[in-house]
């Protein structure tokens, strides 16, 4: 008898590891039901154990909406695949070609840049050389006026000086032309007065 009563305990303490180890996955949350596994244990090993087998009927858990989802979605497929390795390399390749006609898009825009940066040193390079010929002949130019004009006051100074010249001689003439009259007797005053007015330069300009 007491061999049979530690057989049934072992059995059923046995049927009860069996048991919360398959519902331990999914009850893993309901504390309540693992308190009551325990407490049937405690009970039926500190009281007599019947001579018939005991049917335990545990009431499953309703699980919540997410849980259902989850193993609703573990058995279906997913609707999105990724994609292939030909689809990968296809994607890479049209990549490839676009960044390459890019490339020689740029290295045709940089060329023609070079080309017109090289014209524009040319050009600046010979409006350099045409401004350097302008200023020498500005200089130059600058010099000759200086000259011309120095020249001008040379002249000037000196066609002054031939006026002074010239009616100096003509006061010498008037003046022996008026000691003549005088030694030959005749009337010269009215005359060597008009004649004096005659010969009077104007004022020099």
């Amino acid at each position: 008898m007491r061999t049979n009563k530690t057989n049934m305990f072992l059995l059923l303490k046995n049927l009860t590891n069996v048991i919360m180890t398959i519902f331990s996955s999914f009850l893993k949350s309901n504390v309540l039901l693992l308190l009551s596994l325990s407490l049937l244990l405690f009970t039926v090993s500190g009281c007599a154990l019947p001579q018939e087998p005991i049917d335990i009927v545990v009431m499953p858990q309703p699980q919540s909406p997410q849980q259902a989802e989850a193993v609703a979605n573990r058995f279906t497929e997913p609707t999105s695949q990724k994609p292939t390795v030909v689809e990968s390399a296809m994607e890479l390749s049209k990549k490839y070609a676009e960044l390459s006609r890019e490339a020689a898009a740029l290295k045709q825009q940089n060329k023609e840049l070079l080309a017109e940066n090289q014209r524009t040193g040319e050009r600046l390079s010979s409006v350099e050389a045409e401004l350097l010929q302008a200023q020498k002949e500005l200089t130059e130019a600058n010099d000759l006026l200086v000259e011309m004009r120095i020249e001008l006051n040379n002249w000037k100074t000196n066609v002054l000086g031939f006026r002074e010249e010239m009616r100096q001689a003509d006061t010498e003439q008037l003046k022996a032309l008026f000691k003549i009259l005088t030694v030959l007797g005749g009337e010269v005053k009215g005359a060597s007065d008009d004649s004096n007015k005659n010969q009077e330069p104007g004022p020099i300009k």
